[in-house]
């Protein structure tokens, strides 16, 4: 699984979420380093890092700005899901470590 130059967006978020279908997220990829940045909706600026496994699952910490002006961390873990037409799904698994550390489930799909 390679995510080097893929776009994703939101296609389900938890209410607790910030992001939402109008954040992109543009990932770069060396080795099993998995990189991204994000922006839009309710996300002024953000930045995820993350370790891929042989079969793409991804360990990863995030991090970014929201238009309240407040910082924002936390972990997800994401797995793959080929789509019919060759596309990627990520089923996401997240908690945040900033805030009240709720947690939450989400959905992005490559563009």
């Amino acid at each position: 699984m390679n995510y080097h130059g893929k776009n994703f967006r939101s296609i389900a978020n938890s209410p607790n979420g910030e992001v939402s279908g109008d954040t992109l997220f543009h990932y770069e990829q060396t080795g099993k380093i998995v990189t991204a940045s994000y922006s839009g909706g309710g996300i002024v600026q953000g930045h995820l890092i993350a370790l891929a496994d042989e079969q793409g699952c991804l360990a990863m910490r995030y991090h970014h700005v929201n238009v309240q002006g407040e910082l924002q961390t936390g972990t997800c873990q994401s797995v793959p899901e080929i789509l019919p037409d060759g596309r990627i799904r990520l089923h996401e698994t997240w908690r945040w470590t900033s805030g009240d550390g709720s947690s939450g489930s989400s959905m992005v799909e490559e563009c």
